[in-house]
């Protein structure tokens, strides 16, 4: 006991059918030649984690574990250390000895960026992240730690006592 369709009803239907793929054939097409055209991200697209210094190269982590605290599918591990004045990583009193983000459990939602106090760890735009092996998913602080900017110096470094009283610098209301 089938449904019956009736013919008149299956001819408009294949006709229309074909109608669209022949409308079709003279648009352009949506592919991207990927490895050599890169896509163009939205302004809130959120990508690869970023571990920022400061100007003068200091590290912005503090090793607060805030950013793991608020982690909904538990990828984020921090270790804190002490700061001393003649190891100097951060400008508070500690500093993450090791931070750690699992990328297969990452569900690139953001709240460890929004967790943070010294908006060290923000998600950047790039989305091109390939391992081969579960080991490779796992980034270390030494690959989410952006490059020493131009001017400041490398970390561990030796400072005069007393110069880091503040664990967070004072920082300016968002503009936008």
């Amino acid at each position: 006991m089938g449904l019956k369709i009736p013919e008149r009803a299956r001819v408009d239907q294949i006709a229309k059918g074909l109608w669209i793929t022949f409308k079709s054939m003279f648009e352009k097409p949506v592919t991207i030649q990927y490895p050599e055209v890169k896509r163009h991200e939205h302004p809130r697209f959120r990508g690869r984690h970023v571990l920022n210094r400061y100007d003068n190269g200091l590290e912005k982590c503090i090793g607060c574990s805030l950013c793991a605290a608020a982690c909904p599918a538990d990828a984020i591990f921090v270790e804190a250390s002490e700061n001393t004045d003649n190891e100097r990583y951060s400008p508070g009193e500690r500093y993450a000895s090791t931070y750690e983000i699992n990328m297969l459990r990452c569900i690139f939602c953001g709240y460890c960026e929004d967790a943070c106090p010294t908006e060290a760890i923000t998600l950047e735009n790039t989305y091109e992240m390939t391992y081969l092996s579960r080991w490779d998913a796992i980034y270390t602080k030494e690959k989410l730690l952006s490059p020493v900017p131009e001017g400041g110096k490398d970390v561990p470094r030796k400072v005069e006592p007393g110069s880091f009283n503040r664990s967070i610098p004072i920082m300016e209301d968002p503009k936008d």
